[in-house]
C-alpha cells in the first residue's frame, strides 16, 4: 500500500470541478493507494518523464511516485492538462 498525497494546487483544481467528476477523481485517488498494482496508469514522456497519468473520461490526474508515496500534482480536463 502506498500513501497518497495531494498537493495544495491539485486540491484547488479538484475543488473547481463538478461534483460528479470529483467523485470519479476520489475513486482514482483510492486506486492509487494500491500502487504499483494500478491498472490504466500511463507513464508520461518528454518534459514530464518520471510522471504518470490516470484518466477518467475527459479528465486526468497527474502524479509521481517517490518510494512508497504517490504525489498527485495536477488534476484537470484533458484540453488544458498538458499546457505549462
Amino acid at each position: 500500500m502506498a500513501t497518497v498525497t495531494v498537493t495544495p494546487e491539485a486540491l484547488k483544481q479538484a475543488n473547481r470541478l463538478p461534483v460528479t467528476i470529483r467523485t470519479r477523481i476520489r475513486r482514482i485517488l483510492i486506486q492509487l493507494a494500491d500502487w504499483p498494482d494500478v491498472s490504466g496508469a500511463k507513464p508520461l514522456s518528454g518534459k514530464l518523464a518520471g510522471h504518470w497519468r490516470k484518466r477518467t473520461g475527459k479528465y486526468r490526474v497527474q502524479f509521481r511516485v517517490e518510494g512508497e508515496t504517490v504525489i498527485v500534482e495536477k488534476i484537470g480536463h484533458r484540453d488544458r492538462f498538458y499546457d505549462d
